[in-house]
C-alpha cells in the first residue's frame, strides 16, 4: 500500500505569545505543494531482518516508548533526499503514527514501512509530519480499518501540529497549535521555487530564539489572525498580491541561527521572485514565481549564484495524503 503525501509551505505563520504549557497560539496559512514523499506499507511477518538502512521497532521497547503487545514490530527503511538524516528509531514520526493507529484499533502493529523522501529533512516543509500522515492512511488501508478521516485527523493532531494538514491538503488556515483547520478557497495555481540549504534547523530551537528575541526587544506580541489581504489574493489567484503579503514570524529567528539565509532570500528577490520567505522554521527558503517557466529560470539562477545546495520547483495547491 503506497501513499503519496505533499510538502507544505506556510504562506503566513503568525506566532502568538507563549502559553503556560510552552506552546504558542498560531495562525498558519498552510499551502500544500507538489513536492512529495511516498510511504509504502507491507504486512510485517515479525521482527525479521530490516535490510540496508532500516530498523525494527518492537512495541513496548524503550525505542517505541509504548506498552504494545510483545511480538509485533514496526520496521522502517528510508531512501532518497537526505535519507541518512532521518531517525530509524521510535522518534521517527511514521513509526509513532503506525503505533498510535494500531493502539487506537486495538491490534498488533505488524508493518514494514519504506519512506521515499523528496521533501527536505528538517527543512521547514513538514517532511516528518507528512510521512506520519501517509503512514496513517497506508496502515488504515493495509489493515482494513476503514476509519473515518475525522478519526485519522484526531490521531494526527496528537502526533504533531503539522500532521493534520498533511492529511487535509490544499490550502487551509490552521489555528490553535496549527492543528485546527479551515479550508481556504483558492483560484488557479501558484508556482514556487524552494532553495534547499545544507543541514537543517531544529523547530524547537527556532521557537526558542523567537521567544528570546521578543524578550530582548520588549516586543508586545498580539494575538494572531489570518491576513485578509492574503486570503483575498488566494481567492482571486493573484500571485503578485500574494507575494507582497507572505509573512513568517519565525523568520528573524531562523536568519539569526542560519545567517546565510539572508543572502539566499536577497538573491531570489534580485532574480524577480514575487515574494520570498523562510519556509516554516527553515532553513528552506520559498520563492513565489510568476509562472512555471519563471520558476524554472529562478531555480537555475539561485543554483548559479551559489546561495543554496539545490533549488527545486513545485506548484500548489495539491491534495493531501492519498493512496496511489
Amino acid at each position: 500500500m503506497t501513499v503519496r503525501v505533499p510538502a507544505k509551505v506556510n504562506l503566513q505563520l503568525s506566532v502568538g505569545p507563549r502559553r503556560d504549557d510552552g506552546y504558542h497560539d498560531l495562525v498558519n496559512v498552510f499551502h500544500a505543494v507538489s513536492l512529495f514523499d511516498e510511504v509504502t506499507a507491507w504486512r510485517n511477518p515479525g521482527p525479521a531482518a530490516t535490510g540496508s538502512g532500516g530498523a525494527a521497532i518492537e512495541p513496548g521497547s524503550a525505542a517505541s516508548g509504548g506498552d504494545d503487545p510483545p511480538g509485533a514490530s514496526v520496521t522502517v527503511t528510508v531512501e532518497g533526499e537526505s535519507a541518512d538524516l532521518v531517525p530509524l528509531d521510535g522518534t521517527n514520526l511514521a513509526v509513532k503514527a503506525a503505533l498510535a493507529l494500531a493502539e487506537r484499533a486495538g491490534r498488533r502493529p505488524d508493518v514494514r514501512l519504506r519512506i521515499r523522501k523528496a521533501i527536505p529533512v528538517a527543512g521547514g516543509m513538514a517532511g516528518g509530519s507528512a510521512d506520519a500522515a501517509a503512514t496513517l492512511v497506508a496502515c488504515d488501508a493495509l489493515w482494513g480499518l476503514g476509519l473515518p478521516r475525522e478519526e485519522l485527523m484526531e490521531i494526527a493532531g496528537d502526533l504533531g501540529s503539522d500532521v493534520p494538514f498533511a492529511l487535509f491538503g490544499g490550502t487551509a488556515v490552521g489555528t490553535g497549535r496549527g492543528e485546527k483547520l479551515t479550508r481556504v478557497p483558492v483560484a488557479g495555481r501558484f508556482h514556487w521555487v524552494f532553495a534547499l540549504a545544507e543541514g537543517g534547523l531544529s523547530t524547537a530551537e527556532v521557537y526558542g530564539e523567537c521567544d528570546r528575541l521578543r524578550e530582548a526587544t520588549g516586543e508586545q506580541v498580539a494575538w494572531p489572525s489570518a491576513s485578509d489581504e492574503l486570503l483575498a489574493a488566494l481567492a482571486v489567484g493573484d500571485a503578485k498580491a500574494l507575494g507582497a503579503v507572505l509573512s513568517n514570524d519565525l523568520q528573524p529567528a531562523a536568519l539569526l541561527l542560519c545567517r546565510p539565509l539572508a543572502r539566499t532570500l536577497a538573491a531570489g528577490r534580485e532574480h524577480g521572485a514575487l515574494g520570498a520567505l523562510v519556509s516554516g522554521s527553515g532553513p528552506t527558503c520559498a520563492f513565489l514565481a510568476e509562472s512555471g517557466d519563471h520558476a524554472t529560470t529562478l531555480a537555475t539562477a539561485l543554483e548559479a549564484a551559489g546561495v543554496c545546495r539545490t533549488a527545486v520547483t513545485a506548484s500548489g495547491p495539491v491534495p493531501g495524503a492519498e493512496i496511489v
